[in-house]
């Protein structure tokens, strides 16, 4: 018996190695070089710039030469053909924080990795075009998302009842005057200043600094326009949180001097706006 088994157990040992040799052509021993090597993570949001000036991957700027061109917007994802190329990028263009913006296809191929004088491992994303070149991209349009939308559209026509419903309005509570709070280091601004990113999930405080909750979601006007702010409220973990949708003409934002910190205020406590109507879009 003992024979036996450590005769299977050879067979296993040998079995399993032939296993492994034929089943690992898939990985590598890759090590990261920052010389030739990019994460696509690092790709998404960055800015693209466009200029008419003849540029390669080998052309440098002086500091700050980036204002020379036209910034036209982010990255918002990365076309991969079948075979693993980077066939385009995505760049949102136009609009106004995220609002009014269309998407337009750029080739992979196009983009100039142009780096600052003395500093090699920065990098601006440039394409050769005009204004007017980036006016008159074709948009692109996810295919697959736009027939969701389309299926979503005719299930919003066939419920008559959630068609009819009238929508919350500002008019179904009181408006609050926005408070006018002063903070060191801080400065009033304006939507047209910020992005939604900015916005979404910005912490939101009572005009004696106390904290109300965040903000969760944005609201669009049928023609696109933002129209509303929605509170969180309240809750542990999001569980049982409320939220209250509220006018921007409610709210006082201020941003640090130095951009990375944006601050909600509402001329409101915690516990006045849990009994405000809850907004359920």
């Amino acid at each position: 018996m003992k024979r036996l088994l450590a005769t299977a157990a050879t067979a296993m040992i040998l079995g399993t190695a032939v296993y492994a040799d034929g089943h690992t052509a898939a990985f590598s021993n890759m090590t990261f070089d920052e010389a030739v090597n990019l994460n696509a993570s690092e790709l998404i949001g960055m800015r693209v710039y466009a200029t008419e000036a003849d540029i390669n991957n080998e052309t440098t700027i002086a500091a700050d030469g980036e204002t020379e061109w036209d910034d036209i917007g982010e990255i918002n994802e990365i076309i991969l053909t079948r075979d693993g190329t980077v066939q385009s990028v995505i760049v949102g263009v136009g609009g106004f924080i995220g609002v009014g913006e269309r998407d337009v296809a750029v080739d992979m191929s196009q983009i100039r990795f142009v780096s600052e004088e003395g500093d090699s491992d920065d990098f601006f994303l440039v394409i050769n075009a005009s204004a007017a070149g980036v006016e008159e991209a074709p948009e692109y349009v996810y295919e697959r998302e736009a027939a969701m939308e389309e299926v979503d559209t005719e299930t919003a026509m066939e419920t008559d009842t959630e068609a009819d419903a009238p929508m919350e309005t500002a008019a179904d509570r009181p408006m609050l005057t926005p408070p006018a709070v002063e903070r060191d280091g801080y400065q009033t601004a304006t939507i047209e200043d910020l992005t939604t990113e900015d916005l979404t999930g910005a912490r939101v405080y009572g005009p004696g600094d106390e904290d109300v909750g965040d903000i969760g979601e944005l609201l669009l006007t049928d023609d696109g326009q933002l129209d509303r702010a929605v509170i969180d409220v309240g809750g542990f973990l999001g569980i049982g949180e409320r939220h209250v949708a509220v006018t921007f003409d409610e709210l006082q934002i201020v941003r640090s001097e130095d951009g990375g910190d944006v601050r909600v205020y509402i001329d409101s406590s915690q516990e006045a706006l849990e009994q405000q109507p809850e907004y359920e879009g």
